[in-house]
C-alpha cells in the first residue's frame, strides 16, 4: 500500500475507508471485512453516529490477530459544537472511548463552522455561532495541546480554504498537517492544492467517487453523476478497471489520500485494487479537463436564512 510520510516518519496509507453514511449495524462488518482485506486506514467522526461500532470492530480485529493497533491509521474529527478550547480535549477523549483506543493517529477540525454548545445539528439559525465567536486560531491552539498531551499523533483540519489556511498559519505555532476536503475530477481545486504543496500540508479527498449516496438534502437537481462520466468510463474500459478504480487511481497518482466509503465486500475489494491501476499521462490530462468546480457537498446546510455562514464566507470564493 502506498503512503504519505510525515516529518516524524509516520506513514498514512493513501487509501482509507470512509465511514460517513455507513449505517449502524453495517459499519462494523464493513470495518472487519476491510481490515481482513488489507485496508489499514479508517476515517471516522463522532457526527457519523457509528464510532462505537467502528471501535468494537477494530478491537475485535486486533484481538483476532488480523491487525495490530500500530498498523491501522485512525482518523477522527472535532465536531462543530466543541470548538471552544475547553471543549476540545473532552470531545477527543469521548472519541477515544468510543473507538476503544488510547490515541488517534490524526485529529481534524471537521468544519470552520460553530454551533452553540450542546447543539448536535442546528434546527434554527439561532443555534449557529459566527466563526468570530471562537476563532479558528483558538481552537487550533487546543488541538496543538492535545497533540502535545499524546492523545493524538497528528492534527489537521477539514473543509478549509487556502485563505483560511493562510490566516491560521499566521497565528498558529504549527501548520495543520492534513486538510481533508471534497476532491474529485469535477472539483480539482488547483489553487488549494498548490498552497498545500507549497506549505507541506497533506490533502485527503472525501467524496472521491462523487458521493452518489449523499443525503437527499444534498442531492441537487440534475447534478452530474461522476461515475457515469463518459471520459471516466472510457478510461476504465481502456485500463480494464472500474470507473471507481479510475477515480481513486487519479487521486492516488496526484499524491492525494482518498477515503471512499463502502459496506459491500465486493466493492471494498475492488476499491482496494485501485492501487494497481496505472493511468497514463493522457488519462490524467483527460481527467484534468473535467474540472468544473462542482461541489456535491456544497455546505448549504450551514447557510439557512439568518445563519452567520454563507457559501461565500464558507469557501472564500
Amino acid at each position: 500500500m502506498t503512503h504519505l510520510t510525515f516529518p516524524n516518519g509516520d506513514r498514512m496509507p493513501l487509501l482509507g475507508l470512509g465511514t460517513w453514511k455507513s449505517r449502524p449495524g453495517e459499519v462494523g462488518a464493513a470495518v472487519a471485512e476491510a481490515l481482513a482485506l488489507g485496508w489499514r486506514h479508517l476515517d471516522c467522526a463522532p457526527i457519523y453516529g457509528n464510532e462505537p461500532e467502528v471501535g468494537e470492530a477494530l478491537e475485535g480485529a486486533i484481538a483476532a490477530g488480523t491487525v495490530r493497533r500500530e498498523e491501522v491509521w485512525l482518523t477522527s474529527k472535532l465536531w462543530n459544537n466543541a470548538h471552544t478550547p475547553e471543549a476540545v480535549e473532552p470531545a477527543l477523549r469521548q472519541t477515544l472511548r468510543d473507538l476503544r483506543v488510547e490515541q488517534l493517529d490524526l485529529f481534524l477540525i471537521h468544519w470552520p463552522v460553530i454551533f452553540r454548545p450542546g447543539v448536535l445539528f442546528p434546527q434554527s439559525a439561532e443555534e449557529f455561532l459566527p466563526l468570530e465567536a471562537c476563532p479558528l486560531a483558538d481552537t487550533w491552539a487546543a488541538m496543538e495541546a492535545v497533540r502535545e498531551a499524546g492523545l493524538c499523533r497528528h492534527i489537521g483540519v477539514s473543509n478549509l480554504s487556502a485563505t483560511k489556511l493562510a490566516a491560521l498559519a499566521g497565528q498558529a505555532r504549527s501548520l495543520p498537517e492534513v486538510n481533508q476536503v471534497e476532491m474529485h475530477p469535477y472539483l480539482q481545486q488547483p489553487g488549494l492544492v498548490a498552497w498545500c504543496e507549497a506549505h507541506g500540508v497533506h490533502l485527503t479527498a472525501y467524496s472521491p467517487l462523487g458521493s452518489p449516496d449523499r443525503p437527499g438534502r444534498q442531492q441537487a437537481d440534475a447534478a452530474p453523476v461522476l461515475l457515469e462520466d463518459p471520459v471516466v468510463r472510457g478510461i476504465a474500459v481502456q485500463r480494464g478497471a472500474s470507473p471507481a478504480q479510475v477515480l481513486l487511481a487519479w487521486s492516488l497518482q496526484r499524491g492525494v489520500s482518498a477515503i471512499p466509503k463502502s459496506v459491500s465486500p465486493t466493492r471494498l475489494a475492488e476499491n482496494l485494487q485501485a492501487q494497481a491501476v496505472q493511468l497514463t499521462a493522457a488519462d490524467m490530462a483527460a481527467l484534468a479537463g473535467l474540472d468544473r468546480h462542482a461541489r456535491y457537498i456544497s455546505g448549504d446546510v450551514w447557510t439557512p436564512p439568518g445563519s452567520p455562514y454563507t457559501l461565500a464566507n464558507l469557501w472564500d470564493e
